[in-house]
């Protein structure tokens, strides 16, 4: 018999160093007294992204949204950006915020990322670039977006938020489109509480994103752009630092807890999981669960969990394109699969400390559920 966790069970939950491992870092900052303004700490951590991701250029910031904010208007973008609406807030957010347009792509039924079968109908004379997004840690396919954005002249800036240390075929995944953002947030498969990063291509990129990140400050006397505050502190690169070194031995644990939900919901009936793509090395980010003709509703089997203490996520819902902030602007009613899709997927609980016992109290209680109504 499952019993009521004392504690509740959250979707997703912090990966933290030993406590000692912290404060040692913390002890070269209080005696040189560089608290932020790209110090030592931001500049080591910089470099071993730079190895572990596999990019040779890459710039840090305070988050992923304003890594990616930063990022669009480095580009010097003008008119309409697509992207995809099946996405956090911040994607679309980043694009609206630099006075461009966002058109929404529906995706794809087998990964939940951009249609590029829908994408190139959506080019006109007004669009600058794309903006994919890697949903759950499975990748766009890159391919074809590329050939797509080359044909039109395009830029491509992915959104890698979910895809940190994920690889196609032995190659980064910021190694693909113009640039990738990635997020550090405390959530995140590798975090520096918060945080983020940027990999580009052009290295002439690197000075722009310095300085748009440090309020467009060129010298010591000038400011030749309107930028913001997006510097990283010594606080979270330190962190980052300490993460970095258990980041793999994370990443494992969240495979095996992601194979025990295969194993256990895989192949039942009106439950859809995700399948892996050859030659992608994952990272086990998120674990969606699309309830589609099952005994049970998306929202009925969040309520079930929820009575044992344990917390799952309707994510991403709703769609971007059905905000109130953009209400009258767009309808998801435009992308029909995303619309869908937001109303029967759940993300199920997954961090390196969960318990395989507990995962396997999650799939008792979803099928369970689907048991009701046979």
């Amino acid at each position: 018999m499952i019993k009521r966790h004392e504690e509740p069970v959250m979707v997703t939950r912090s990966s933290l160093p030993p406590l000692e491992e912290y404060v040692e870092m913390l002890k070269p900052i209080w005696d040189s007294a560089w608290l932020t303004n790209m110090g030592e700490y931001h500049e080591t951590l910089k470099e071993k992204l730079k190895t572990y991701l596999k990019t040779p250029n890459l710039e840090l910031f305070v988050n992923g949204h304003m890594a990616l904010e930063l990022t669009l208007q480095a580009m010097k973008l003008t008119g309409e950006v697509i992207t995809t609406p099946f996405s956090f807030a911040s994607t679309t957010h980043a694009i609206v915020r630099n006075g461009l347009t966002p058109v929404f792509c529906d995706i794809n039924e087998e990964d939940y990322t951009i249609d590029v079968d829908k994408l190139e109908s959506l080019i006109t004379e007004k669009t600058s670039a794309i903006v994919p997004v890697h949903v759950y840690g499975n990748p766009c396919d890159v391919k074809r977006i590329q050939e797509i954005a080359e044909r039109h002249g395009l830029k491509v800036i992915y959104d890698a938020a979910h895809t940190f240390g994920e690889e196609i075929d032995g190659v980064g995944i910021g190694q693909f489109g113009d640039a990738s953002m990635f997020s550090f947030h405390a959530t995140k498969v590798f975090h520096s509480i918060e945080g983020g990063a940027v990999a580009f291509h052009d290295p002439k990129l690197k000075d722009l994103l310095y300085q748009l990140k440090n309020f467009g400050i060129t010298g010591y006397e000038q400011v030749e752009y309107v930028g913001a505050n997006g510097k990283m502190n010594e606080f979270q690169a330190a962190m980052g630092l300490c993460n970095l070194r258990h980041v793999d031995a994370d990443i494992a644990k969240r495979k095996v807890l992601t194979e025990r939900y295969r194993e256990r919901l895989g192949g039942v009936e009106g439950i859809r999981l995700c399948k892996e793509k050859e030659g992608v090395r994952y990272n086990y980010a998120y674990m969606p669960v699309v309830f589609e003709g099952y005994g049970a509703d998306r929202d009925e089997i969040f309520a079930a969990l929820k009575e044992y203490n344990i917390f799952a996520r309707k994510y991403f819902y709703p769609c971007i394109n059905d905000y109130a902030c953009y209400r009258d602007q767009f309808s998801s009613d435009d992308t029909p699969v995303a619309k869908r899709i937001a109303s029967e997927v759940l993300t199920l609980p997954l961090y390196p400390d969960l318990s395989l016992e507990t995962v396997d109290e999650i799939c008792d209680i979803i099928l369970k559920c689907g048991e009701k109504t046979k």
